[in-house]
């Protein structure tokens, strides 16, 4: 995770591949439940989300960020597509009866592949929580009502940077996490 930025902007095939990667991931039933908003004024993002100004904010280099990318997810998608002949019978024709929202599923694997492509293009790349500013962000950009954001991922090419105290936590082992055949 890259948190500076260098002000130079993305190439659009770039952008553009990145963002296809993202878009081609799987998703329950085809589905397709995930959009994504690309907002290339991130100023207009961070007016909003930093009115009160920022010059608090540890990771200052953030802001030069040229893109940011919003997933955005549909949950009604799921329900629709599972209300069809072929799928009627699982019984997921409402979004109530998932016991696991697979909106989230599909959009955290889009996420990921835009993440490791924009890694393979040579830039960096953020996701970072949306939070309280979530109604607000999704209605200045037009989002649909009943649609979901995952987040923001921020892109760029990556400035110098300090990893942040997170990075420094012990990473459970291959034993620790990995349980084959029982607990």
């Amino acid at each position: 995770m890259v948190r500076a930025f260098e002000r130079r902007p993305i190439d659009d095939d770039v952008l553009d591949r990145v963002l296809d990667a993202a878009r081609r991931v799987p998703s329950a039933g085809n589905s397709q439940g995930v959009d994504l908003l690309v907002i290339d004024d991130p100023e207009r993002y961070w007016s909003m989300t930093f009115p009160a100004g920022r010059e608090g904010f540890r990771w200052q280099g953030l802001f030069d960020a040229p893109v940011l990318v919003v997933p955005i997810v549909d949950p009604e998608a799921y329900s629709r597509r599972y209300s069809e002949p072929d799928k009627a019978s699982t019984g997921l024709g409402d979004v109530d009866a998932w016991t696991v929202p697979y909106w989230w599923v599909d959009g955290g694997m889009a996420v990921q592949n835009l993440l490791l492509a924009a890694v393979d293009e040579g830039l960096g790349a953020l996701l970072f929580g949306i939070f309280e500013h979530e109604p607000a962000v999704l209605a200045a950009f037009g989002v649909p009502p009943g649609r979901r954001a995952l987040g923001v991922v921020a892109l760029g090419h990556p400035a110098p940077d300090e990893p942040g105290q997170s990075a420094a936590r012990h990473r459970r082992t291959l034993e620790e996490t990995v349980h084959r055949g029982r607990w």
